[in-house]
């Protein structure tokens, strides 16, 4: 039986109809705007459609555990999603006769054709797969169910359980799985791979430099020598002060602190050798934004753990030791869970920026610039809302966030990945 992608046609005023492209069962099929791909789609027609938008693969005999080979179809880390039958495409999915993808939830749509295919009912016959789903699903749990996170899940709690009654253990353990469910949102957002040791040496790197006399050089000079010192509790200032002593004390100052990890895989990725200057290094705008928003989890870390919930424990009034205790857990859980709209969200925008010089060197200083200006502003505004009213952070985290998806977006239809 011969398999065929068919072009649907939806009306009036659309691109032009593709010929039928009939599927090779020795190969794979690419879709997508690049000329390579096996279809091809003109790139000034189908604008939301990725250079390397979807793959369909076959599934041999002895794998498809039916008495016919199977086409799968895969997303590519497409901008706008692949769908399948109306349902957005996550991961993999074996296609049936008659189903119909769309690339991107308004672009081109295609159905699958199986000549002389007749469909027939399921059998009442058992199968050890149908009554034992793991034998058959075991390689696709990691990729596609979500494993890892739920091992890490069950991990944590039962350290948790482990540790409770013990403040600083405990509180390290919940710190590091929200900061880490925090950034893997972040990271399936980016849909590129980036090695985790990568990522957790950005982390480690950034809490070194924090608790090394680098910090103290930067207070010295945003803080001390600029305007930039930083408000104390209940201390009356006018709002224009205000924001230029939040710009230059914790925007311009905070940003640049964790720009410097991200200059130094970016300097450490030029003198490797291919593959492992890509892995490292910042080459593309997702590239920085996956490294700035690990940066920034190692920020939020150190500056929770090691500053804002201390500094609250030891203010409080309570008698107990174990209400004093609460107050910084209170703290704790917003604070880590904010890095998304708060931290993140700067690091991982000022990040595109670094990745987006490397793709145009000619005007490296002006992107560096306006990134950095950007990032710092929405660092400003955060800290003088929650200055003056918690409710406003809501806000401006919206805003802080809306701007790095948008960065992480652009960075995918930019990337060659």
């Amino acid at each position: 039986m011969k398999a065929v992608l068919r072009h649907i046609a939806k009306g009036r005023g659309t691109a032009p109809l593709l010929p039928p492209y009939y599927l090779a069962s020795a190969t794979e099929v690419v879709l997508g705007r690049d000329p390579s791909c096996h279809v091809s789609l003109d790139p000034n027609l189908h604008t939301g459609v990725s250079r390397r938008h979807a793959v369909i693969r076959r599934v041999p005999l002895r794998e498809s555990l039916q008495d016919r080979d199977q086409w799968q179809i895969c997303d590519l880390n497409s901008a706008n999603g692949t769908y399948v039958n109306r349902q957005r495409l996550d991961g993999c999915l074996v296609l049936y006769p008659g189903d119909r993808v769309q690339l991107g939830k308004r672009g081109p749509e295609f159905a699958l054709e199986v000549e002389g295919f007749v469909s027939q009912p399921l059998s009442d016959s058992l199968t050890f797969t149908q009554i034992f789903p793991l034998a058959a699903t075991a390689r696709q749990l990691a990729q596609q169910a979500y494993l890892i996170p739920a091992i890490a899940t069950m991990i944590t709690v039962a350290l948790m359980f482990t540790f409770i009654g013990k403040a600083a253990v405990f509180n390290v353990l919940l710190a590091a799985y929200l900061s880490g469910a925090a950034y893997y949102y972040i990271y399936r957002l980016c849909g590129k791979y980036k090695p985790w040791w990568v990522i957790l040496s950005c982390i480690g790197l950034t809490a070194l430099m924090l608790v090394s006399p680098i910090l103290s050089g930067f207070i010295l000079i945003f803080r001390d020598l600029l305007p930039g010192q930083i408000p104390q509790n209940g201390e009356a200032i006018a709002l224009p002060l205000l924001l230029v002593r939040m710009f230059i004390g914790a925007g311009l100052m905070e940003e640049l602190l964790k720009s410097l990890p991200l200059f130094a895989f970016l300097a450490v990725g030029r003198i490797l050798h291919p593959p492992w200057n890509k892995r490292v290094g910042i080459y593309e705008p997702l590239d920085g934004i996956l490294l700035g928003a690990a940066v920034a989890v190692g920020f939020t870390l150190i500056e929770t753990l090691g500053q804002y919930v201390p500094n609250i424990a030891s203010q409080a009034t309570f008698s107990s030791v174990e209400a004093s205790q609460l107050l910084g857990l209170q703290l704790l859980i917003p604070r880590i869970l904010g890095a998304v709209a708060g931290h993140i969200a700067y690091s991982g925008y000022l990040g595109y920026f670094i990745g987006l010089s490397m793709l145009k060197p000619r005007k490296r200083w002006r992107i560096l610039l306006i990134g950095y200006l950007t990032a710092s502003l929405l660092h400003t505004l955060w800290n003088v809302t929650g200055y003056y009213n918690s409710l406003l952070l809501a806000l401006v985290g919206v805003l802080s966030y809306a701007f790095l998806a948008a960065a992480i977006l652009k960075a995918r239809m930019l990337s060659d990945n």
